[in-house]
């Protein structure tokens, strides 16, 4: 991998793929948008437009395709779980080749399907803190005061150049660990704000008993996953984040998306289904959230 400058893919140039886009096209990494034609004809027109309070306001050109059809040093993988059967057909494995990849999805389970279809790639586990939002294709709603991202494994000159294009970046080496701290935040976020349809301040206060007995369930199922993650923690960064902050499952089922109900919710079940962890108030919220998600409800 150049030390220097970049040959990116961004697989799903979103709210979270248009921003890391944006910040590395702007730091002068050349950046391919993977998307559906509409999308590439307005990014290949008029770039990728963030709107961001940390970032600034800011237009940047950046090229866009249908497919993959070069090789490249990096590919982000950032469209939702919903679409990443679909979106993959985007990305051919011979073309990918020996990049590295870095999947920012929700859940535990996209990891071991990833490698298994790019075997000649170096799949690097990825999690990103941040609410960003694509309000039409192109333009990129940055809200949250961070974006942060953590990499497994070694990726050091990579992680280098992240940095300096603005990301928040941290490299881990437990992976499994690393999943598991977003996930145990990122279920109780989604769950709560989507099942209550009210933003992160609102749950903390109107429905803080059934917060901690999520957050206890959450940890109960990390901590027998063998990742040490303390409810309490959990609770402290719950305080800490914007009050109006919404979660991604809470705006897709406003907007009448399909949801990552399976990704997130299911993912913390079934750890707890294997790990003889009872997880019944999350279970609820799922049902609830699933029944409320049905055509007709």
């Amino acid at each position: 991998m150049s030390t220097n400058k970049l040959t990116v893919a961004v697989l799903g140039p979103g709210g979270v793929g248009g921003l890391i886009g944006a910040l590395l096209a702007r730091a002068g990494h050349r950046v391919i948008c993977l998307a559906g034609e509409r999308t590439v004809a307005v990014l290949r027109q008029d770039g990728l437009h963030v709107d961001s309070g940390q970032y600034g306001t800011f237009s940047t050109a950046v090229e866009a395709d249908t497919e993959l059809r070069e090789p490249v040093d990096a590919v982000f993988v950032t469209v939702k779980q919903t679409a990443l059967a679909e979106a993959l057909d985007r990305v051919p494995a011979e073309v990918v080749g020996a990049a590295v990849v870095v999947p920012l999805l929700n859940g535990l389970d996209h990891l071991a399907a990833l490698r298994e279809r790019f075997p000649s790639a170096r799949v690097v586990a990825g999690t990103i803190r941040v609410e960003a939002t694509r309000t039409s294709p192109g333009r990129i709603a940055h809200t949250s005061p961070f974006a942060d991202l953590e990499l497994g494994a070694s990726v050091k000159e990579f992680a280098e150049l992240l940095q300096q294009a603005g990301l928040g970046v941290t490299v881990r080496e437990d992976e499994n660990a690393m999943l598991w701290d977003k996930l145990a935040f990122l279920a109780a976020f989604a769950l709560l704000t989507t099942r209550h349809q009210a933003d992160v301040g609102t749950v903390r206060s109107r429905h803080r008993p059934e917060l901690l007995t999520v957050l206890d369930e959450i940890a109960a199922v990390a901590r027998a996953a063998d990742v040490p993650v303390a409810a309490e923690d959990l609770l402290s960064f719950f305080d800490r984040v914007p009050e109006t902050m919404k979660s991604s499952m809470q705006r897709d089922a406003e907007a009448g998306r399909p949801l990552e109900l399976d990704a997130i919710g299911g993912a913390v079940l079934r750890a707890g289904a294997a790990h003889g962890i009872a997880t019944p108030a999350t279970a609820r919220l799922v049902a609830e959230i699933a029944r409320a998600a049905e055509p007709g409800a």
